[in-house]
């Protein structure tokens, strides 16, 4: 059980990045510290790599995803004028050695200045964030999100453990309590570990329907931790069988509520005369934390379909990009049914969506789907592992070898941020023994109408069209992603932004990744963004053990 009180210290460090030609105004700074006081006595160290967000909503998302923080709340910074905390309204404010101040919704109502004493992270089902990199979303006191409904962060790094109820509480304090003092572990009847498991599962659900064994093992050695009493004798781990038990209660307790979400009745659909579903099961495959949310409280088909035809009209407009998010926010889950469930052609998705099809929009709904900001993490780590990876790119032997000395070649002709990131990308795959040119197709302005044909048959692809003669100084004349032979984007401005942009739309069309580059993308996953890092390939294990060494 979590416990948060006055005088909790938190120290978020953050790194430094460089200006990248695609994401402009994008700074990254040295690594900073900062003090995040929650509460006292107790106090976590939380890093931010991506250096100090570019606004406080992306700051207080950061601190509810990886500390497992649930509550709605606000911050303020100590002010080295006035020498007390004042409301923090921009990150700019905020300093190396710094300090930031959390305060709870619930504090403002009991008119107190600091958090609760308890802060449990079984209220996930408070208001949700879903924030672009930079797009600051409504305070804790305005109306509810269209979102609201929506998971509010991934699979904690820590499980929480709910508060049971008052007869469970007591029967473990009192086993707990017995097992310190004399060793005596508790060996639960079926009624109090059905109840221990019916709680854990309604916890469970709110970050993931269908979660991984290894995600089991982290509940089940949470539990153990917080009530020892229930650790079980003769088992190596401890837990072995909470974990089997938990498995087959949150089986049932899908099975309870398929015919209320979205996420769950679609598998539950059956084929006439036979046992399986039309679409087969559709979950998550690249741990996709709102994979298919229900629809917004007080909205239906029909309501969200004249918001999509108000859109068709927005996007035409200028200046409207604000009307144009708070739209696309609110037909989030309307849209997602249509990707997951219908299965549209790319082109007729976009054309029914082309507002998703910006890059601002490809950023906001992948941070819908996944709660992380995509460019300013993909850079971010990108440039944080670009020295490490490539050094360990470069000791590799063989035909690989060559072709990536080759890669990195260019980075003596124009060392530029722009230049390492795309050396640094297509050298991953070579590494990983793929074919970046499988990915990445480049031409000549003089030759880009002959290679029409091809692009117009790839099925996932980034085009670089350079200009003839020119200097290797001289940024390219286009770059653009194609999926299903249609071009999503153009003039993006350089590969690295690419890559970022089409591992987006993957998420966003519900895309599998090019089988020739799996291990590619993987990588970018689950070292580079951060997403189910549980289990890795032997390839991108052993990259990531090199990058850490």
């Amino acid at each position: 059980m979590q416990t948060v009180q006055d005088g909790d210290i938190f120290t978020v460090s953050t790194s430094e990045a460089l200006q990248s030609n695609c994401w402009v105004g994008q700074k990254m700074t040295t690594p900073v510290k900062l003090r995040i006081i929650m509460g006292e006595n107790n106090s976590e160290k939380l890093t931010l790599p991506s250096g100090i967000p570019e606004s406080v909503e992306d700051l207080k998302l950061e601190i509810k995803r990886q500390c497992a923080v649930a509550e709605d709340f606000r911050l303020q910074y100590m002010d080295v004028d006035f020498d007390e905390f004042i409301n923090l309204t921009s990150t700019a404010a905020l300093q190396h050695l710094g300090t930031v101040k959390v305060i709870t919704n619930a504090q403002e109502a009991t008119g107190e200045g600091s958090t609760p004493q308890v802060l449990r992270s079984l209220s996930v089902e408070s208001t949700s964030l879903s924030s672009t990199d930079t797009e600051i979303l409504s305070t804790p006191d305005s109306s509810p999100s269209p979102t609201s409904m929506l998971r509010s962060q991934a699979w904690p790094a820590s499980f929480p453990i709910p508060q049971f109820s008052y007869e469970v509480e007591l029967q473990l304090v009192k086993a707990n309590q017995e097992y310190h003092k004399n060793g005596t572990l508790l060996n639960p009847s079926p009624k109090l570990k059905s109840a221990i498991l019916e709680s854990l599962a309604s916890v469970i659900i709110k970050y993931k329907a269908y979660p991984t064994s290894a995600e089991f093992d982290d509940v089940a050695e949470a539990l153990i931790k917080t009530h020892a009493c229930l650790k079980e004798q003769g088992s190596v781990t401890g837990f072995y069988g909470w974990k089997i038990s938990l498995k087959y209660k949150m089986a049932n307790y899908r099975s309870s509520l398929r015919n209320i979400t979205s996420e769950l009745s679609i598998n539950s659909m059956k084929r006439r005369g036979g046992h399986t579903s039309p679409n087969q099961v559709k979950k998550p495959r690249k741990a996709e934390v709102n994979f298919l949310p229900d629809y917004p409280v007080g909205e239906n088909q029909e309501t969200l379909e004249n918001e999509r035809l108000e859109l068709l009209s927005e996007v035409k407009k200028r200046d409207n990009n604000q009307i144009i998010k708070v739209k696309m926010d609110k037909t989030f889950a309307y849209r997602r049914k249509e990707v997951v469930v219908d299965m549209p052609s790319i082109a007729e998705f976009q054309s029914r969506w082309p507002a998703l099809f910006a890059e601002s929009e490809i950023s906001a709904e992948f941070t819908r789907i996944t709660t992380i900001p995509l460019m300013s993490k993909f850079m971010s780590e990108l440039d944080h592992h670009s020295a490490k990876l490539s050094r360990v790119c470069l000791k590799k032997g063989g035909v690989a070898g060559r072709k990536i000395a080759e890669i990195m070649a260019s980075i003596n002709e124009n060392d530029t941020i722009a230049t390492r990131r795309a050396c640094n990308l297509k050298s991953l795959a070579v590494y990983l023994n793929e074919d970046p040119e499988k990915l990445i197709k480049e031409y000549l302005d003089v030759n880009f109408d002959n290679a029409q044909s091809e692009l117009d048959m790839t099925a996932l692809g980034i085009y670089v069209i350079k200009h003839e003669g020119a200097d290797a100084s001289d940024p390219p004349e286009d770059v653009g992603i194609i999926v299903e032979g249609v071009v999503m984007l153009k003039h993006i401005g350089d590969l690295a932004c690419a890559v970022a942009l089409l591992f987006g739309l993957i998420y966003n069309l519900n895309l599998s990744y090019p089988p020739d580059l799996k291990y590619s993308f993987e990588f970018l996953q689950k070292v580079l963004m951060g997403i189910d890092t549980h289990r890795l390939s032997n390839k991108v294990q052993v990259l990531k053990n090199k990058l850490h060494e």
